[in-house]
């Protein structure tokens, strides 16, 4: 049945997400600040390995050697400027605002509000930006089993616990993201079948794993990325491959 698998997502982000948040609120602030410090040295880690994939074998071989990062970057950039135009992460911001009051209503403190934005923002990124998403949404619609997604349920209901035992309510709230973004996809699978080559899945890996990178920034209270500005180049890097192979091989 497609959908399946964007159901079983949304139920482990609500199960590990709460159980997080009722165990959270019996640690310390300090206990809070480095599970974030982890997920956030662990982000990075997994953002690196996704980059990884800009030298993968069939990304180098439909395009040649050097052009696969000219694409990764003219994602990046592309999609930052459609981003901004669109002011994506502001938005994503206001969700999470008006989510916030809906559930905890407009007296809570601003601490409170402050940081149920920030769980919603940064699990919504976090679950919804990488190549399991896609790619395990366009299988579950297309009918080729949902074992990515099923995969990418256990990791994200782990990830959630570990996220609201720092951020709270918020990260909670992500599934609805999870719904909109999986569910949209899923959709696109059903009437578009076959759509990805390995080599637009692999430059769809290696620029999601950038954008996780800026994520992990943001958890280290490095610097905060407007990964939400970002989210485009997901878009952009598969039909930039496609443009590009096309260009290259004629």
């Amino acid at each position: 049945m497609p959908g399946l698998g964007t159901l079983l997502n949304i139920v482990a982000v609500l199960v590990g997400g709460t159980v997080g948040t009722l165990l959270g609120d019996r640690l310390p602030a300090r206990v809070r600040d480095v599970v974030t410090d982890g997920l956030g040295l662990v982000t990075l880690v997994i953002g690196g390995l996704n980059a990884a994939a800009v030298v993968n074998e069939d990304l180098v071989d439909e395009l040649g050697r050097g052009v696969p990062l000219l694409v990764v970057l003219g994602s990046v950039v592309a999609g930052g400027v459609l981003g901004a135009a669109f002011r994506l992460e502001a938005r994503l911001e206001g969700l999470g605002a008006l989510l916030q009051r809906r559930f905890a209503g407009r007296n809570d403190a601003p601490e409170s509000r402050r940081r149920f934005i920030e769980g919603y923002v940064t699990a919504s990124l976090v679950f919804c930006v990488g190549p399991l998403t896609v790619l395990g949404s366009l299988e579950d619609g297309m009918g080729r089993g949902i074992e990515l997604l099923a995969l990418k349920s256990v990791l994200d209901g782990f990830a959630a616990l570990a996220f609201a035992a720092s951020l709270g309510w918020g990260v909670v709230a992500s599934a609805i993201t999870v719904f909109a973004v999986q569910g949209s996809l899923t959709v696109v699978g059903m009437a578009a079948g076959e759509v990805l080559s390995e080599a637009q899945v692999s430059a769809l890996t290696a620029t999601g794993g950038i954008l996780l990178l800026g994520v992990g920034f943001r958890l280290l209270r490095i610097r905060p990325i407007p990964v939400g500005d970002l989210l485009p180049a997901l878009v952009v890097a598969p039909l930039l491959t496609a443009l590009l192979a096309t260009f290259l091989n004629s």
